[in-house]
């Protein structure tokens, strides 16, 4: 069996686990950490969290009936979650959910005792948070998204719509332990595809103005922006840069697209966090962690913001317009 389809065959084993409510009594209060690393005012970490809350409601939990969920959130500010996640530790969960590898490698190094469940993760072999797909080991498993990989294909949708382009961008912040992995695809695709790499570091929004100055200073011909909280923090202001340096861009998010940016190819991030809740229930159901297998993401979207492709007099090729899943007018 591929490795594809042995994560698909995984995924429906998941899915198709009972309800919470037919396996356990209801009279234990079950306590769930959430970590994020965004802020919880930011409308995707809302829509994140609710679809994880959907989650564990379709599997028969009910919050202050048989769980108690604590959420905490680092603003963007990677600084603040080793304490926030000792926090949770303290606290003593059951079970915490958190996503992007700087909070769970906080998570990871606050317990060794209390479950973790990834919902996004570029990839935990390759960054060193769990032993294998097959078997994590640990206290840890959950999903990911093997970001990497998508980078190479969002470079193949730049090559489409600017087939000149020979120099790209690439945005990235090497505070975030999950880009370097997505910047050694980025490396591979390149040369598949003839392309030069202009990798240029950010960590705020002062590095992420000289970021773009350099771009143009270098004669890039487009940016891929990396996956990362700042940059979806800074998402205006990103999508302003690119829009006033007349760069075309791709995204490993969404949200950057609603926000005036070009294109985004990404995993559905939403689909990951509901899945998560499956995990929980596994583990609070008295599965190990370490003996469950992490899943890889299945469902994916690409956007296509046509007014700002307009604004960059840029066609883009009726092919790709009907593989979008949605386009912006």
């Amino acid at each position: 069996m591929d490795r594809r389809a042995f994560f698909g065959t995984l995924a429906g084993g998941l899915l198709a686990a009972p309800p919470a409510a037919e396996a356990q009594s209801t009279r234990k209060l079950y306590r769930i950490g959430f970590l994020g690393a965004a802020s919880p005012s930011e409308p995707r970490s809302q829509r994140f969290f609710e679809a994880f809350r959907n989650g564990l409601a379709e599997l028969g939990y009910v919050e202050g009936q048989n769980i108690a969920i604590e959420s905490r959130w680092a603003a963007g500010k990677y600084e603040r979650l080793p304490g926030l996640a000792a926090e949770l530790v303290r606290l003593k969960m059951d079970v915490i959910v958190t996503a992007a590898v700087p909070a769970i490698r906080a998570v990871k190094e606050a317990t060794s005792t209390i479950p973790i469940v990834m919902a996004v993760v570029v990839d935990p072999v390759a960054t060193g948070l769990v032993a294998s797909f097959a078997r994590p080991g640990g206290n840890i498993t959950g999903l990911s998204v093997m970001t990497p990989e998508l980078v190479g294909k969002q470079l193949e949708m730049l090559r489409e719509i600017v087939p000149n382009a020979s120099r790209v961008a690439v945005l990235w912040n090497p505070a975030n332990p999950g880009n370097p992995p997505q910047l050694r695809a980025a490396e591979v695709a390149a040369r598949t595809l003839g392309m030069r790499l202009q990798l240029l570091e950010a960590r705020n929004p002062r590095e992420i103005d000289s970021a773009f100055a350099a771009m143009t200073k270098e004669g890039a011909g487009a940016v891929v922006v990396l996956v990362d909280v700042v940059f979806i923090e800074q998402r205006t202001r990103i999508a302003d840069l690119a829009a006033t340096r007349r760069l075309p861009a791709v995204y490993g998010q969404v949200d950057h697209v609603g926000a005036g940016g070009l294109m985004a190819y990404t995993p559905n991030f939403l689909d990951n966090y509901r899945r998560a809740a499956v995990y929980v229930d596994k583990i609070l159901r008295g599965a190990n962690p370490g003996d469950l297998p992490i899943e890889q993401a299945t469902k994916f979207e690409l956007l296509i913001n046509l007014k700002t492709a307009k604004a960059l007099g840029l066609t883009i090729p009726p092919s790709l317009l009907q593989r979008a899943d949605q386009v912006i007018e």
